[in-house]
């Protein structure tokens, strides 16, 4: 690549979406679920800040699993990054699933498959931050759940 000034340059290096990164500083921590669905729940950075990772284990009344959710935006090397935050979720029962993740201010909206699916989960984050009450939809139910931020362990 060379500049204006017809001087070599160096290739942009990707950074990490700003939408992605305010979405991961409201979730980065531990969280209990309860409700409909009771269990805990984790979301980290993994190293480069591209990429959320959710480790969790929920119980509901037709199921019991541990999960872990990739979170990001999807990029081929080479390539821009797609246009909406995705996450894929893997379960013990080997099941692997495909979110849109949407985030305002305090609002959470995950969309199942496809971004205006009707299966989906809306809730709203509490003014703190500490908690995220909302349901999921489907067409044949739903559930409600509140996430509540755990506080880290005093050493």
């Amino acid at each position: 690549m060379r500049g204006d000034s017809g001087a070599p340059t160096e290739p942009t290096a990707p950074t990490p979406a700003p939408d992605l990164k305010a979405l991961g500083d409201k979730l980065v921590g531990r969280w209990k679920i309860s409700g409909e669905s009771v269990g805990e729940t984790t979301y980290e950075w993994m190293d480069g800040g591209f990429f959320l990772i959710q480790r969790g284990h929920v119980a509901r009344p037709e199921a019991t699993y541990d999960f872990i959710q990739i979170i990001g935006y999807d990029r081929t090397p080479g390539n821009e990054p797609g246009d909406e935050i995705t996450g894929r979720l893997y379960t013990s029962g080997g099941d692997t699933l495909t979110y849109i993740c949407e985030a305002g201010e305090r609002t959470l909206t995950i969309w199942f498959g496809e971004k205006g699916s009707p299966s989906f989960y809306r809730g709203e984050f509490s003014e703190d931050g500490g908690t995220i009450a909302g349901a999921w939809h489907w067409p044949s139910g739903g559930y409600e759940e509140t996430m509540t931020r755990q506080k880290p362990q005093a050493t």
